[in-house]
């Protein structure tokens, strides 16, 4: 069988006859319903404005804009509230996208509702100033002080604008992930000051019945969906299972693994490869949620995270003593095998991604050549369970090749500099010939992975065959 050829490189498992077994992929329609639920509720937004008089309510300049500037706040606020609901962690959203993709569509949405309502500011202010002598300035401070609710749609439009310039990708790189979570929690805030505001004073939130239970049944949503699956249901799993660490282990100087466990583990409804927020209650710190993959399947009896030391959250995990209590929100993530669409695999891991994928090789069904793991590192010395993934190899009938060696600084590439001669999508043919074939899961530095699922298009897997979850923030 082909493999990569690399100075300090090696297959390290060899194949072994097995059974295999078919896994039933996570349903797709999930995310379709979640997109039309979406689309819809912004189309019947935009429906209620015109059914208002949007259309018609351009009499003058200023009422032209104003009207406009309606249209922009409706908007904005229908878009907030869904970005409440792409991130409270609902199990059919949340399995259908997964959270690299909810995240990614959580800041787009984010952006655009925040530029809907800096323009809704904008045009409803030059609109009333139209039709007075105050001024524009003037006109921003009247509305502030004298209209009903707007004070507190101020102090939300602060906490939005602070959640919005931390959430910049120069600002996020100077922030710990722990303190940009907890600021980032203001858009809860700044979404609940504003409701006020609109709910007294917005023509299109009172023009009729059909407007009115709309938006107060919207915000009710999100309230409640916030309330049951990002505060509820953590509390009442870790109180059910009763979460505690039973062993610490040095997987190496700066890579600790943490078994927890707990009663009736068998009702988590986990998968391998998925992630939890992980709360580890043994004094300061413990409110910090971090987000740990589970480094092996779950047994009904256990759950095992690895992590390396990158931080102060990560490095505390060495200290932890057994009897600790744990907190969970999860699972998360769509990194599991429910999601595969043929029979065999290809894990491709760089440094501690390692951690997902060796869950996930433990529960995948033993076939003849039926995985394959490429594990990159930059030194023999980083290589983490080793041991454990050549004996789950073999028992899977699969193999494992190392790729080791320095970073190429000179292009964006998943190899390292010793053979820059080779392509991308060359050396993946080259590990396993029929990639184009296999279900291929990535984890590891989000440029590292972008460079890999290049390098697997351009070898021909289908883009809905490439699994992938960035734990980036």
């Amino acid at each position: 069988m082909t493999s990569l050829v690399l100075p300090d490189s090696r297959d390290l498992a060899a194949p072994a006859a097995s059974r295999r077994r078919a896994l039933a992929p996570t349903p797709r329609w999930w995310r379709d319903a979640s997109a039309v639920f979406a689309w819809g509720v912004t189309l019947f937004v935009v429906a209620l404005w015109v059914a208002g008089g949007g259309l018609t309510a351009f009499g003058s300049l200023g009422e032209g804009v104003t009207n406009i500037g309606r249209l922009t706040g409706l908007v904005a606020s229908v878009l907030m509230l869904l970005q409440v609901l792409l991130m409270a962690r609902i199990p059919m959203v949340e399995q259908a996208w997964g959270q690299d993709e909810l995240a990614r569509v959580h800041r787009l949405v984010g952006f655009t509702s925040f530029n809907l309502m800096a323009a809704h500011i904008v045009l409803i202010t030059v609109g009333y100033s139209a039709g007075t002598d105050l001024g524009i300035l003037a006109t921003f401070v009247d509305q502030v002080l004298h209209s009903p609710g707007m004070l507190l749609a101020l102090a939300g439009t602060i906490a939005l604008v602070m959640v919005v310039v931390t959430s910049v990708k120069k600002a996020r790189a100077r922030l710990r992930y722990e303190s940009w979570h907890l600021l980032h929690l203001y858009a809860y805030l700044g979404a609940g000051l504003a409701l006020p505001h609109q709910l007294w004073t917005g023509q299109d939130f009172k023009t009729n019945t059909t407007a009115t239970v709309f938006w107060w049944g919207l915000y009710a949503f999100a309230l409640v969906a916030v309330l049951v699956y990002r505060v509820g249901l953590p509390i009442v799993r870790s109180a059910r299972h009763r979460l505690v660490v039973s062993t610490v282990v040095a997987e190496s100087p700066t890579v600790t693994s943490v078994v927890v466990r707990g009663r009736r583990l068998d009702r988590l409804p986990v998968r391998a490869g998925q992630f939890f927020q992980w709360r580890f209650l043994d004094g300061a710190g413990w409110t910090r949620g971090n987000p740990y993959s589970l480094s092996a399947a779950p047994d009904g009896r256990t759950l095992r995270i690895t992590a390396e030391a990158v931080g102060g959250s990560s490095e505390r995990l060495a200290r932890l003593r057994p009897g600790t209590r744990v907190m969970v929100e999860g699972p998360y993530g769509r990194l599991h095998t429910g999601v595969r669409t043929s029979d065999k695999t290809v894990l491709i891991a760089g440094g501690i991604g390692i951690t997902p994928l060796r869950a996930i090789l433990e529960e995948l069904p033993a076939a003849p050549d039926g995985v394959v793991v490429i594990y990159r590192v930059g030194r023999q010395s980083d290589i983490v369970l080793a041991d454990e993934l050549l004996a789950l190899a073999r028992a899977k009938g699969g193999r494992v090749v190392a790729v080791v060696g320095h970073r190429n600084r000179e292009r964006d590439s998943w190899l390292p500099v010793e053979v820059a001669h080779l392509g991308d999508a060359e050396a993946l043919r080259r590990i396993v010939p029929d990639i184009a074939e296999r279900d291929v899961y990535v984890c590891g530095n989000p440029a590292w992975m972008d460079a890999v699922i290049t390098a697997a298009r351009e070898a021909g897997v289908p883009a809905g065959a490439v699994h992938h979850e960035r734990f980036t923030y």
